[in-house]
């Protein structure tokens, strides 16, 4: 199971798909059904939840376009919901499927790791990504990761849990001092950064000496860091995995379930509890097991990480939290049945990202209300200290716009800061000035939106 992202974003001319062609890792195609279980936790019929469905991705759509071609414009405190509850009632006539599109408008939040209400619209045309299909990494990420790893293992010099606490430009010479946690001084010629955005939001004061540039602070500063969470829920058997339509008693249950804002079980009033659930049972057979994953985020998953922190993990009050938590979910599930030992947990694996120092307490970068300059930010973090103190930063921060926070931004960016080192050095006729995109082989393109056809997005792995 991956603890980090699930996904591949887009197909086009991307190289993590074609690492994962060439490593032949299992990925999973997810279909566009969806079971949504309403606030009392009955749940949508086919036909509704298909209409909800399809009224929130032709609204996020048209979004993502007015978005794109008016953010100079748009106001930076307007969000996302904003859009939907200006537009929704203009498109649709039923009172009930207004309603409908505007509640389960809430698992945007899922994809960004905050609330929709939070989503900047100035801005939101950067949560586009590469072209082409979606697809879930049903063999895990493992593959992949060993494949990109091998040169640097084969032939660097690594050092593992080795805490660098300071980033010290020397003038004269032009080198750069490394300080780690236990005061050893290491010496380099270059920098290059990829600690995560949110440790950059929390050190970036510290960590470097001289500071550095205003700008560049305050781009930091500026972007948003998500908080998404994931709660895998095993059981002996996917006692749950049945279909929902009589007309098609072969298919599985959906790839997903969405739950809105719940009566049926306490949590602070205050907080938004709408959950998301992947249905592991309906992978690929060579991939598929008995699992339920619930990404959970924002107010709602801080307030989950931070429960779970009182417990010791795997503990009998930690898994006790865990089912108290979740069963309310689960049980709405087909064929239920709290005697059944079927329906009872085997294991639960969670992540705690916001418990996490070297993951800067949260996810991946999101573009929140209040940005005024959101793309010009990220440009600023791309550029780095490069040519003026030797110091470049990498990351999905630092990606292609079609390709910030997903595993293949934080590749670009790295391959794109590689190039311009070479170039700096003289080992490659590149200029290292422009623009990391113009670095690639094949410039990365955003999707076709198109209102007549379902966007890869539908295929629920937009920014997961």
């Amino acid at each position: 199971m991956d603890m980090g992202p699930n996904w591949i974003h887009g197909s086009v001319n991307n190289p993590i798909s074609d690492i994962a062609k060439r490593t032949n890792t299992e990925v999973h195609d997810w279909d566009d059904r969806q079971a949504v279980f309403d606030k009392a936790g009955v749940l949508f019929s086919n036909d509704r939840a298909e209409a909800a469905s399809g009224s929130v991705w032709s609204t996020i759509t048209k979004a993502f376009k007015y978005s794109d071609r008016n953010s100079a414009d748009i106001d930076p405190s307007r969000s996302l919901m904003d859009f939907f509850k200006e537009e929704v009632p203009k498109t649709e006539n039923d009172p009930q499927l207004i309603q409908d599109t505007l509640d389960c408008a809430s698992m945007w939040g899922a994809f960004v790791g905050d609330p929709i209400e939070q989503q900047s619209l100035k801005f939101f045309f950067l949560e586009e990504t590469v072209d082409g299909e979606n697809a879930f990494m049903a063999g895990t990420y493992k593959k992949v990761l060993d494949d990109i790893a091998a040169p640097a293992l084969a032939k660097a010099e690594i050092k593992l849990n080795t805490a660098v606490k300071n980033i010290h430009n020397q003038v004269p010479p032009q080198t750069i001092c490394l300080t780690t946690a236990d005061d050893s001084i290491h010496i380099f010629d270059e920098v290059v950064v990829t600690c995560p955005l949110g440790w950059l939001k929390r050190h970036h004061t510290a960590a470097f000496s001289p500071p550095l540039p205003p700008r560049l602070s305050s781009a930091i500063s500026s972007i948003g860091y998500g908080r998404l969470e994931k709660v895998y829920i095993t059981f002996p058997t996917a006692w749950w995995n049945v279909s929902p339509d009589a007309d098609d008693p072969k298919s599985s249950w959906p790839g997903f379930t969405q739950y809105l804002a719940p009566s049926y079980t306490p949590h602070p009033s205050h907080l938004p509890w709408n959950q998301q659930c992947g249905n592991m049972a309906g992978l690929p057979e060579s991939s598929a097991h008995p699992t339920l994953l619930y990404y959970i985020y924002g107010p709602c998953a801080t307030h989950i990480v931070s429960q779970l922190s009182t417990h010791t993990p795997y503990s009998p009050a930690w898994t006790a939290a865990l089912i108290s938590l979740f069963q309310p979910f689960y049980s709405r599930l087909p064929k239920y049945d709290p005697e059944s030992p079927d329906c009872t947990p085997t294991a639960f694996l969670t992540t705690a990202w916001q418990e996490d120092e070297y993951a800067g307490y949260g996810s991946y970068t999101n573009f929140q209300i209040g940005l005024t300059e959101g793309d010009k930010d990220i440009e600023v973090m791309r550029e780095g200290l490069g040519k003026e103190r030797a110091i470049w930063f990498a990351g999905e921060h630092t990606a292609p716009f079609v390709a910030l926070g997903t595993t293949t931004g934080a590749y670009w960016s790295g391959e794109g800061v590689g190039r311009r080192l070479a170039a700096k050095w003289g080992l490659s006729e590149e200029s290292v000035d422009g623009n990391i995109e113009s670095k690639l082989e094949t410039e990365p393109k955003g999707k076709e939106i198109s209102d007549r056809e379902k966007d890869a997005a539908n295929k629920a792995g937009l920014a997961l």
